[in-house]
């Protein structure tokens, strides 16, 4: 009797954790990762997309950041709101498009404004963003005031 619920006391503590991770995920408690991955600082002192490292992150506005060294990561900690994606890294002309949405991101379809980083859905998209960008701009951030509390695209 002693040795069976050893090994029933074993199974029920290696399994313990999966059962937390697994009720985490169906209950979304995980964090999105914002922009694919790519490090947002990059685009400024790097003027590239460049993809971050899980080791190199850092939680704000409700999403995981990831950073392709510490420095950079220690930068957007000093400054989020300097360095991040405008609209917590989601698609600029999702947001700015009539009432606007959420939408994902191409990591390379970038542009940085007044000092301001935007990311768009596509080349396509980020193409458009362009031609009237200062409209676009003012329209997505009327927007965001409503768009930010939507649920995450899929």
């Amino acid at each position: 009797m002693r040795s069976w619920f050893n090994g029933a006391r074993s199974v029920l503590l290696v399994g313990l954790p999966l059962a937390v991770l697994f009720a985490a995920s169906a209950f979304g408690d995980e964090l999105r990762l914002a922009i694919g991955g790519y490090d947002t600082v990059a685009y400024f002192t790097d003027a590239k997309a460049v993809q971050g490292r899980p080791e190199f992150k850092y939680a704000w506005h409700d999403a995981t950041w990831q950073f392709a060294s510490a420095a950079h990561r220690d930068l957007f900690i000093a400054d989020p709101e300097h360095y991040a994606a405008q609209f917590d890294g989601h698609c600029a002309m999702g947001v700015s498009y009539e009432s606007g949405h959420k939408d994902t991101v191409d990591p390379e379809a970038w542009t940085i404004v007044n000092g301001r980083l935007f990311v768009n859905h596509d080349m396509h998209w980020r193409d458009e963003w362009r031609k009237n960008a200062a409209t676009n701009i003012s329209r997505a951030d009327a927007n965001w005031a409503t768009v930010k509390n939507t649920p995450e695209p899929n």
